[in-house]
């Protein structure tokens, strides 16, 4: 797949964390989960991508092209819904629209309308009396509206009752019917990226500890559970995390050929993202 989107070594310092050489790539076609624990890094990664905050040095490439000599154009084509909200509160839904729309080249505003109804929302509705629920797909209908080829959401769904989290994974799909399309997607909640995403990358403290195909991820992996009696020096190094009670134990593996050779009468599962994530973060 072509990629879209290309990090480079991108380095963030302050005083009590840095986001360390993170690389990672976004291709067409592509919905990337982009997953860790809260403070891990994924906003200051989008930030820093977005350049609301400064990056300390990197290189960040959109189709081909340097965004910091072509950051107009970037920003043009991407669309962005991020958790905290970027509206003013004592405007209305279309006084706010008037504001965004002239900034891109391509608004669409009979897209607009649609989606404005298609979400039930009301134009003449002040932000400040929007759920949640309601500014995130408000948020949508913005980057939608302009053809946003790439768009970048972070922690979209957290405060979300699991209806409207799933509201938003069937938006996501619609919007990749559409050839060209691209979503990047972080989430503490991994259990919103099961049915959507195609690659996950799962960054701790500042640094990218996996970055592959969901399938991948999910096949390569195991959640092993027998009797406490089969862990010993050896076993035990075979997981990447394990919890031993006087019942038994449960731990995920990356080995399972060689965990099969190891132990008998165990039970193999298939692991949540949400499983791995923890057994890679060690919390």
């Amino acid at each position: 797949m072509k990629p879209i989107l290309e990090i480079k070594n991108l380095t963030k310092s302050y005083k009590n964390f840095k986001l360390d050489n993170v690389s990672f790539s976004l291709e067409e076609d592509c919905i990337t989960g982009f997953i860790g624990v809260n403070g891990a890094g994924k906003t200051t990664t989008i930030k820093t991508i977005l350049n609301l905050i400064l990056k300390d040095s990197g290189c960040i490439n959109f189709l081909g092209e340097n965004i910091e000599q072509n950051e107009g154009a970037f920003k043009d084509q991407i669309g962005v819904v991020m958790d905290e909200g970027y509206f003013y509160e004592d405007l209305t839904l279309k006084e706010m629209k008037s504001v965004i729309a002239p900034a891109y080249s391509k608004w669409d505003e009979k897209t607009f309308k649609y989606y404005i109804d298609k979400f039930h929302l009301k134009l003449h509705q002040k932000i400040s009396t929007l759920s949640k629920g309601m500014r995130m797909k408000f948020a949508i209908a913005l980057a939608f509206s302009h053809h946003a080829d790439l768009l970048i959401m972070d922690e979209p769904t957290s405060g979300l009752d699991p209806l409207v989290r799933s509201e938003l994974m069937e938006i996501l799909l619609e919007f990749m019917k559409e050839e060209g399309k691209s979503v990047f997607f972080s989430t503490h909640i991994t259990s919103d990226l099961e049915k959507v995403a195609d690659k996950l990358i799962l960054i701790d403290d500042g640094q990218i500890l996996f970055n592959e195909p969901k399938d991948e991820l999910l096949e390569r992996h195991a959640l092993i559970k027998g009797d406490k009696a089969l862990i010993d020096e050896y076993t035990k190094e075979l997981f990447l995390n394990l919890h031993v009670t006087s019942y038994g134990f449960e731990g995920v593996t990356n080995q399972l050929s060689v965990v099969k050779e190891q132990m008998n009468a165990i039970v193999v599962e298939k692991p949540s993202i949400e499983q791995i994530m923890l057994a890679y973060i060690g919390r």
